[in-house]
């Protein structure tokens, strides 16, 4: 008995009442796509071991049950419980422009006495953070931007066009809504500023509409007074990331995959057998391991493999912060994007968020008061109802970002079971779908549905 790229096949033979034997074949299709995780014949199908319970490990995980893999998800705290829990929830193909871009090494620069800045680098010695920051401004040209973009926007819009088929066949319950997102302004200078940008975007076919500031204020009452313009993303959506998650896990589990909670991995060793990893609930061998550790990708970089070298000089975490109400009265209708403030609003069923900001600050684990009282003031300028009535959470987390800003896809060079889905940067649930599927496509042997050359290791 054994899978094959179809179906799972039996052979047996059957004695006859005359003594000949008759060689008989069953053809088994899968049920509901998915083939139970149970083993067969010993060590004939093994695991792919995924390290990191986050939305992109997860999603892969559920990826890579629908292509037929058994699957179990070690994850060193509990599920969910990085940069997948704090952030908007927004779904942006609208953010497919790269963080590396003309000019932003200069605001950098500016804003680094001050510490409340929607960028701020901290100015310590940190030979790490520089050598990257060196190899991040040697990004910001127009010609790496565009490169970026494109390879972005395949990834995000993959993904955005995945997402409503995922939320209904795997029972999501997570208050996806694919009305848009907006941007709103209250500079005139600020505005004509995005312009540039949104041709831009719109070549990578992400189209927006610019609304008049006596127009948007008409439909959207929550904001107060001074809008000058708003300009929408019709094609992205939100979600709420929490319950997107839980979702995925619980979608995982009955899909025949595990989850190991509590599991965190020190180092691996590959023999004729295959890889095995060494974490501290013991030794765990599977047929591949592929890392969806996001920031911390780096830090296990060491303990894993040589050829992970490159990935500790591609990625530095980025510190993001937010704040989790219970719901206003009014609350904004979409998303925001409070563009002079760089502070994006969402709101739920029964709650509301304020989140954003990019801090370069090393693993630095302290809740910065300051910047979150910068979350609050910007709001304070767009809503009329800027806080919830309740504060439910203050929240910090590290996004793992590359210096030219596109997550590392793909096969680790020189090891033989080895994969990396990481460097998502703020994106990560905006594209857990589509890297989902392209790790399946890739571990599995299918044409990629999306062009993986430009998020392989090698380009570091």
């Amino acid at each position: 008995m054994w899978f094959t790229e179809t179906g799972l096949v039996l052979r047996f033979f059957v004695t006859t009442t005359s003594g000949s034997m008759l060689r008989c074949k069953i053809n088994a299709q899968p049920k509901d796509g998915f083939w139970p995780a149970a083993k067969v014949r010993g060590d004939a199908v093994k695991e792919v071991l995924i390290i990191g319970g986050g939305v992109v490990g997860l999603a892969c995980g559920l990826a890579l049950r629908e292509a037929g893999r058994p699957v179990r998800v070690l994850e060193a705290g509990t599920v969910g419980c990085g940069s997948s829990h704090g952030n908007c929830g927004t779904i942006t193909p609208s953010h497919a422009l790269p963080l590396a871009a003309p000019g932003t090494v200069g605001r950098a620069l500016r804003w680094m006495a001050t510490p409340d800045a929607p960028l701020y680098v901290n100015p310590k010695f940190d030979p790490a953070l520089w050598s990257w920051l060196l190899r991040f401004a040697g990004c910001c040209n127009r010609r790496d931007w565009l490169r970026a973009g494109a390879a972005k926007a395949a990834l995000l819009q993959a993904s955005r066009q995945a997402l409503p088929e995922w939320v209904a066949r795997y029972r999501l319950e997570c208050e996806f809504q694919p009305g848009g997102t907006d941007h709103v302004f209250r500079s005139e200078q600020a505005l004509a500023g995005v312009q540039a940008e949104r041709r831009a975007l719109a070549e990578l076919g992400i189209a927006s509409e610019l609304i008049d500031g006596p127009r948007y204020q008409r439909e959207e009452p929550a904001l107060l007074d001074g809008v000058v313009g708003a300009v929408r993303f019709q094609g992205d959506a939100s979600l709420r990331p929490d319950r997107y998650v839980a979702g995925l896990a619980r979608a995982l589990r009955e899909a025949g995959g595990e989850i190991v909670e509590g599991c965190e991995v020190t180092g691996l060793r590959e023999d004729a057998d295959g890889p095995c990893l060494r974490t501290k609930r013991g030794d765990i061998r599977g047929a591949a391991v592929l890392v969806a550790t996001g920031a911390w990708s780096p830090r296990l970089a060491a303990a894993l493999s040589p050829g992970l070298g490159p990935l500790r000089r591609a990625m530095q975490p980025g510190k993001g912060y937010s704040i989790t109400y219970a719901r206003p009265t009014p609350a904004p209708r979409r998303p925001l994007v409070l563009h002079e403030r760089s502070v994006c609003v969402t709101t739920w069923e029964d709650g509301y968020r304020l989140g954003s900001t990019m801090e370069f600050s090393g693993f630095d684990d302290t809740l910065n008061r300051r910047r979150l009282a910068a979350l609050e003031r910007g709001a304070r300028e767009y809503l009329r109802q800027p806080l919830g009535p309740a504060r439910r959470e203050q929240w910090f987390g590290w996004r793992p970002m590359t210096y030219d800003d596109l997550p590392i896809i793909g096969a680790v060079p020189g090891t033989r079971s080895l994969w990396l889905a990481t460097g998502h940067g703020m994106l990560g649930v905006s594209m857990s779908v589509a890297t989902a599927q392209l790790v399946a496509d890739l571990m599995t042997g299918r044409a990629p549905h999306v062009d993986p050359a430009p998020y392989r290791l090698e380009r570091f």
